[in-house]
C-alpha cells in the first residue's frame, strides 16, 4: 500500500485548527494521546476535544497511552484506565502503549519492561482493540526483549533519514519531533504508516469498528 502521512498530538499542541489541518492535505491520520498512568482521571486534557475535532473533519484517529508502569499489575491498571478513557470511541488506528525512559522504568530489568508491554497489550487485545508498542529504536534494541514482542505491532521513533536497523517489523515510523503543520501552532511529531490500518481494523471488527 502507499505510505500514509500523519501526526500525533497531545495537550502540548494546545488547540488545533482541525479544519485547516485537514484541508492542507499534509496528513491523512492523527494519533491522539488519550492519557497516562494508572487512573482514568489522568486523561489528556485535550483528548475529547481533539477526538471531536478529528471526527468533525473526517480525519481517522488512533490513540496512545503514556506509561509509568513498573510491573505487570501496574500495566494492567494502566490498560483499564486507557479503556475507561477511550470508552466506545471508534478508532481507525491502533491503541499504542507508549513506553519510554522515565523514573518508573529506569530501574526495571529488560524482562520486567517486556512483561509490562505484554500485560498492557494483552489487556487491550482481550477487550477487542488492535494494539502495539510505541518506543524509540534504541528502546526496542536495548531496553526490552524484542524477541518476546513479535506478536504486537510496532510504532518506532527514529529521527533520521530512515528508521535504520529496527529489530522487529514496524507498521508506523515517527520520523520527526519538530515538524510543523498548518493549524498546529507548535512543533509536532510526524509519522508514516505503512499498513492500511483502517481496513485491517475494520475487517477484524476491532476498535469499535463494526
Amino acid at each position: 500500500m502507499a505510505e500514509r502521512k500523519g501526526c500525533d498530538v497531545s495537550k502540548w499542541q494546545s488547540e488545533v485548527d482541525w479544519k485547516r489541518l485537514k484541508e492542507s492535505g499534509q496528513v491523512s491520520f492523527v494519533i491522539l494521546r488519550a492519557g497516562l498512568g494508572r487512573f482514568s482521571s489522568q486523561e489528556d486534557d485535550r483528548f475529547r476535544a481533539n477526538y471531536a475535532g478529528c471526527r468533525a473533519v473526517d480525519l481517522p484517529v488512533g490513540v496512545y497511552w503514556y506509561s509509568y508502569a513498573n510491573d505487570r499489575t501496574a500495566a494492567r491498571e494502566e490498560a483499564r484506565a486507557c479503556l475507561a478513557v477511550i470508552g466506545d470511541k471508534q478508532l481507525e488506528y491502533p491503541v499504542w502503549f507508549d513506553q519510554e525512559y522515565n523514573a518508573a522504568t529506569k530501574n526495571m530489568t529488560v524482562k520486567q519492561r517486556t512483561d509490562v508491554v505484554k500485560s498492557f497489550c494483552d489487556e487491550l487485545e482481550n477487550a477487542g482493540y488492535y494494539t502495539g508498542l510505541y518506543c524509540s529504536r534504541n528502546w526496542l534494541t536495548s531496553y526490552v526483549d524484542s524477541t518476546k514482542l513479535k506478536a504486537y505491532d510496532i510504532w518506532v521513533a527514529a529521527y533520521n533519514k530512515t528508521p535504520g536497523n529496527v529489530p522487529l517489523p514496524y507498521g508506523m515510523w515517527q520520523y520527526s519531533s519538530t515538524g510543523t503543520l498548518p493549524g498546529i501552532g507548535t512543533n509536532v511529531d510526524l509519522d508514516i504508516a505503512y499498513k492500511n490500518y483502517p481496513s485491517i481494523i475494520r475487517r477484524a471488527g476491532l476498535n469499535n469498528l463494526r
